[in-house]
């Protein structure tokens, strides 16, 4: 997922938290996870404030009680070394959200995306990766073992509250 709306300025781009449309977005990204049947076991979330804002708007908006982890090396992340993280999360984790910044978000999911997956879905996501989006991936192997071209895109949300 990538961060929702966020204020155009801050004392640092660290700090910069969400715009009230960021927060609406948020909320209903949350509500469509849960609606879609998708509910997080854990977040792995950069450590910005407007990602943090996110995850907090996302866990409320669907009633998700997931841990999350706030890392400071999803925040500076490329494609790459975010999939790095990902393969780091523990096996019990079932459905993993992990909340970042474009152009990464973007990138690891063009990276993971096999090509077998929802047209639908491949069709919105190919459109663009907007504040808020999600792409929604099945993984059949460990997160360790995860690789590029190795997840099968099954839903892509980008909707507006």
């Amino acid at each position: 997922m990538r961060h929702a709306k966020a204020e155009p300025g801050g004392e640092t781009d660290a700090v910069r938290e969400l715009a009230q449309r960021g927060w609406n977005d948020a909320l209903a990204a949350g509500r469509w996870l849960a609606g879609s049947g998708i509910t997080p076991d854990a977040a792995l979330v950069s450590s910005a404030r407007r990602t943090r804002s996110t995850w907090l708007a996302v866990a409320e908006g669907g009633s998700f009680e997931a841990d999350a982890t706030y890392s400071d090396s999803l925040y500076t992340a490329g494609p790459e070394t975010a999939l790095d993280l990902v393969r780091e999360t523990d096996d019990a984790v079932t459905s993993l959200l992990v909340i970042g910044h474009n152009p990464t978000m973007a990138y690891l999911a063009q990276l993971l995306d096999d090509g077998s997956g929802d047209e639908e879905a491949h069709r919105e996501m190919a459109v663009g990766f907007p504040t808020s989006a999600l792409a929604v991936f099945e993984v059949t192997q460990s997160w360790a073992s995860l690789d590029l071209a190795s997840a099968r895109l099954v839903a892509f949300h980008a909707g507006r509250a």
